[in-house]
């Protein structure tokens, strides 16, 4: 499949898979931008990249594993990208400690998936099915 992308900045990397069936693409930070407010601090990483997702297809942008050996977390969990976006794609990541190990400009900071999903169609019940599980949530599974 084909996907449309551009680079609104000279030093962008293109995306590019690490190993033969790999699920995501690798994406290159080019800029880093770190913001405190009083209550927290986040480091906006900027890729210099867009992209023209297709209608029918989501963009999910994942933290790369490399990221559990930094003490830092995508804010959002996981990035949604909607095949109406033109913007540049960048990762916001919430510092844990004032001290912690960011990444660099010009490191891979995270992944980016492009996936079909099906349009749904809500219908209002009265009843839902009856299920083993039923309602059961946090810890039903007894894990």
């Amino acid at each position: 499949m084909k996907v449309l992308f551009k680079k609104l900045n000279k030093h962008a990397v293109t995306p590019s898979y690490a190993k033969d069936g790999d699920a995501g693409l690798d994406i290159t930070a080019i800029t880093r931008d770190i913001v405190i407010t009083e209550d927290y601090e986040y480091i906006e990483y900027g890729t210099g990249l867009a992209f023209e997702i297709p209608v029918g297809y989501v963009g999910l942008l994942f933290p790369r594993s490399s990221v559990s050996k930094k003490d830092i977390l995508l804010s959002n969990a996981v990035g949604v990208i909607d095949s109406g976006y033109r913007g540049e794609i960048s990762f916001r990541f919430k510092r844990l400690a004032w001290d912690s190990a960011i990444y660099n400009v010009g490191e891979k900071i995270g992944q980016l998936i492009i996936i079909p999903y099906p349009q749904i169609q809500l219908e209002q019940a009265k009843e839902l099915s009856d299920t083993e599980r039923g309602a059961n949530g946090y810890g039903s599974s007894g894990l």
